[in-house]
């Protein structure tokens, strides 16, 4: 990509309304104008621009980019890392254990004293249904009680690294693939989409990516198909949200239980397993409760369940079933492969294999929106801010 390719893309952006996003948080897709999804996309591929051509992007000479990782993660813990480190913030992870969280610190207290010249906390806390969204909320309210009371010289920005709820670097990542392999946001339009259930055999993968994938790409006139087994509804205040999207954009939301009937003449497949919503929530009460046995328990009754559904798999059959027979194959990872990590999974090792590089193209572009997302949030002016780092013209690699 040349400079005048990347002027022109800053051009573009300067035409889109993004100053509500400014000193703002993100936390859900929904929240997010069209404007601002669409900022979001633009300014990842001007940073994926400037790597290429070897411009620094650092607009920060200094500054923490504090994480909390409450689940396991590789890929959004990295991308995470390398999107702060693009911008020249050093990243700093708190560790709750080694922490006074462990010994009843408030959030409000933990939350300020992490703040004090942090830029952004990325927080992921997943597992627990009305827990991670709130949590995210109360550490952006707590921050914000910090800032106006004069205790934090400024308010870090809060990007949401996964919840309950959503999972906006994840969904936003995806698309971004989508726009790259279709040629562009206006492409999706049209395009048929089956977010499928898919069997795992481990328990409690959360809600939120299929959640954030229906969420977001209704909005862009994609026909989205939801399908799964009977007992694995997702929250129907997403469902709800997924149907207004598709209402706005001219697209479509349904639902099935087969998964045949949603891969058919299917331009994309994103099987993926999840556990039922009742469940989540099931286990969030024994949780609230310190009743680890009682959640044992109901991690073997969901494995048992699980396993009525093994026919649950995207398998070379029905992948035939979609348009052309080569609709592209979509996972947030690590997938469930039968016969390679598991012995029954989500998805067979040959639909796997085939589709390995443009799963790992997928996973690449999450550390550019994730510094998009930063940058939009910490700069009123973002093509200025752009436009200045281009003139700039620091090499990354000197």
């Amino acid at each position: 990509m040349d400079r005048a390719t990347i002027q022109a893309q800053i051009k573009q952006l300067a035409a889109l309304k993004t100053e509500g996003m400014y000193l703002d948080d993100f936390l859900l897709t929904w929240d997010r104008s069209d404007d601002e999804i669409a900022a979001v996309f633009q300014v990842a591929e001007i940073l994926m621009g400037m790597r290429k051509d070897n411009i620094s992007a650092r607009a920060f000479d200094s500054g923490l980019a504090v994480s909390l990782f409450r689940d396991n993660s590789t890929r959004t813990r990295f991308s995470y890392s390398s999107a702060s480190n693009m911008l020249g913030l050093s990243v700093q992870d708190l560790d709750e254990g080694k922490s006074q969280i462990a010994h009843g610190e408030t959030v409000r207290e933990t939350a300020n004293m992490v703040s004090f010249m942090a830029d952004v906390i990325g927080i992921r806390d997943d597992m627990y249904i009305g827990k991670g969204n709130a949590y995210m909320r109360e550490v952006a309210a707590s921050v914000s009680q910090g800032y106006a009371a004069g205790i934090l010289e400024q308010r870090p920005t809060l990007v949401n690294l996964q919840c309950d709820i959503d999972h906006p670097t994840q969904s936003m990542a995806d698309t971004l693939h989508l726009i790259r392999h279709f040629g562009g946001l206006d492409k999706l339009k049209g395009k048929k989409i089956a977010m499928s259930w898919a069997y795992s055999p481990s328990y409690g993968k959360p809600l939120s990516v299929p959640q954030g994938v229906v969420g977001l790409m209704t909005r862009f006139g994609m026909d989205v198909v939801l399908a799964h087994p009977e007992g694995y509804e997702v929250m129907p205040e997403v469902e709800a949200i997924a149907s207004k999207n598709a209402e706005l954009s001219g697209g479509s939301f349904t639902k099935t239980g087969s998964m045949a009937e949603a891969f058919e003449g299917a331009d994309i497949v994103y099987p993926k397993s999840w556990a039922p919503f009742n469940a989540m929530e099931k286990r969030t009460d024994l949780y609230g409760n310190g009743d680890m046995e009682g959640i044992k328990s109901l991690e073997k009754e969901l494995l048992v369940q699980n396993a009525n559904f093994k026919e649950w798999e995207c398998t070379e059959e029905l992948m035939g079933l979609t348009k052309d027979k080569s609709a592209l194959y979509m996972h947030c990872l690590p997938a469930d492969i039968t016969g390679v990590s598991c012995e029954q999974g989500e998805v067979a090792a040959s639909v796997f294999d085939r589709y390995r590089d443009p799963l790992y193209f997928e996973a690449s572009y999450k550390p550019y929106v994730i510094a998009a997302m930063i940058f939009l949030a910490k700069f009123g002016n973002p093509s200025e801010k752009l436009q200045q780092l281009l003139q700039r013209g620091d090499k990354r690699i000197f």
